[in-house]
């Protein structure tokens, strides 16, 4: 069994923040899995199901971000799990809008509800870091996490949420490599297919500049395709 865990702040309020993406991707995951109706349970909201052959617990703590672990300790006391049982996705500063990355263990890194999880269960859990961005100062990273997505964002948020449901059952599994591929396949492609180049944000981690850009057309080039005309 596995315990999943989005973090995010509760209430209408916060709902589309940035420091939310957690919750986001939990109401994906459990709209597109049939997952049970959510209820209050372990100081949050909770709903049960099946990713794969794993049954699943998934938590939103209802705590707010700094208090995560009270709520993520209660559920897996409760479920006798461990900590490598444990996954938890959160919004992460240091990843470019829409990246993904899959952690086994490891620090908080300045992370409060990370923090707040240490301190309840230890370190050993997973995590799957979704990139907001940086706002580029420090002075302006609270202010910056408790804003709304930006419309202007709203296609490439859609992507990595319908990206991470796609990779879900692996990410159950243990197969971090596996959940990573699905997400990729929804956030890589280009979204154009004209001459305009794909955006960083959706290049994939492995690709290029040079993998994508046309080549230039040499005078040797032109030469061949002129003869081949009257050949």
């Amino acid at each position: 069994m596995k315990l999943i865990v989005g973090l995010g702040n509760p209430g209408a309020k916060y709902a589309a923040n940035r420091h939310n993406i957690g919750f986001l991707a939990l109401d994906r995951i459990a709209a597109d899995h049939d997952f049970t109706p959510w209820r209050a349970r372990f100081q949050g909201m909770a709903a049960d199901g099946r990713l794969g052959d794993m049954r699943v617990t998934l938590l939103k703590p209802q705590t707010f971000v700094n208090l995560s672990g009270q709520s993520v300790g209660e559920a897996a006391r409760y479920l006798k799990l461990t900590p490598a049982d444990v996954i938890v996705l959160h919004d992460e500063l240091d990843l470019a809008p829409g990246k993904c990355r899959v952690k086994q263990g490891g620090g908080h890194a300045g992370h409060n509800g990370l923090r707040s999880i240490h301190q309840h269960i230890g370190a050993e859990y997973g995590r799957v870091r979704l990139g907001i961005g940086h706002p580029g100062h420090k002075d302006k990273v609270a202010s910056y996490v408790l804003s709304d997505f930006a419309k202007a964002e709203q296609d490439w948020l859609d992507d990595l949420l319908r990206g991470i449901s796609d990779g879900a059952p692996a990410l159950a599994a243990g197969d971090g490599g596996r959940f990573q591929n699905a997400v990729a396949n929804r956030t890589a492609p280009a979204r154009n297919s004209g001459t305009e180049a794909p955006s960083p944000e959706t290049r994939t981690s492995t690709g290029t500049e040079a993998d994508t850009a046309p080549q230039p057309v040499t005078l040797t080039d032109r030469l061949r395709a002129l003869s081949d005309r009257f050949k």
